[in-house]
């Protein structure tokens, strides 16, 4: 056993059948609280704090899979040039939907920031935590943040978008298919560009272009509001 945990393919391998386990949990439930991604992250915390085995054995596979996080994203590029027509036609309201999502997420910090009394780190910290994780580690390395914890409110934020984003655009009364890709790649990244692409191709291709364009905003917008607090 211990010859398989120290080997670099246990967190590869304990990853992968959690993930997998959870899209089965999901396919069952039909909740979208049971998210396969929430599954994983907590079948694994459970399974490492039970069996005593150090999360650094577990680590030194599993970073593996994050190594596919940047070629997963650029991928997301395939199903918005088969929409093209449509973002020309659109290409106004997407600039507009994307800019104002990313002031909104930036405002949003600096708000609970000022509330909650957070320190400058914690602060710059978060302010990535709407964009794409490939993006957000090295925009929060270079404003003085803490990366791990920036990845942490980058999975709960994309969690939580894809959990929410299809009842709270239909309670909102959200229809078109532009609007709701540009809404949810914004704001939730590529783990609510899942949810938009099982909502329609159209959703899926400007929740990919949302994804990209709201990292490079958020590149710029991010060290501006960092020099405000």
């Amino acid at each position: 056993m211990s010859i398989f945990t120290d080997s670099m393919f246990f967190g590869v391998s304990i990853t992968l059948f959690t993930y997998f386990l959870g899209v089965w949990i999901k396919s069952k439930c039909k909740l979208a609280i049971f998210n396969p991604l929430l599954i994983s992250i907590i079948l694994i915390i459970l399974f490492l704090a039970g069996s005593g085995i150090p999360y650094e054995n577990y680590s030194e596979g599993a970073d593996l899979v994050s190594y596919m996080i940047t070629p997963a994203t650029v991928c997301l590029a395939l199903p918005m040039y088969d929409q093209m027509e449509a973002l020309k036609k659109n290409a106004a309201g997407v600039v507009c939907g994307i800019l104002s999502g990313c002031l909104t997420s930036a405002l949003c910090i600096l708000g609970c920031a000022l509330v909650f009394h957070f320190n400058h780190q914690i602060y710059v910290t978060l302010l990535p935590k709407s964009i794409t994780t490939a993006i957000g580690i090295g925009l929060s390395e270079e404003m003085g943040g803490i990366a791990t914890v920036t990845v942490l409110s980058i999975i709960i934020t994309g969690i939580f978008g894809n959990m929410i984003a299809e009842s709270f655009l239909k309670f909102i009364r959200v229809t078109d298919p532009v609007a709701k890709g540009i809404a949810i790649g914004t704001s939730a990244h590529v783990m609510g560009t899942a949810k938009a692409m099982e909502l329609g191709e159209t959703e899926g291709a400007m929740s990919s272009l949302s994804i990209a364009v709201a990292g490079v905003v958020t590149v710029i917008v991010a060290p501006l509001f960092a020099m405000i607090l």
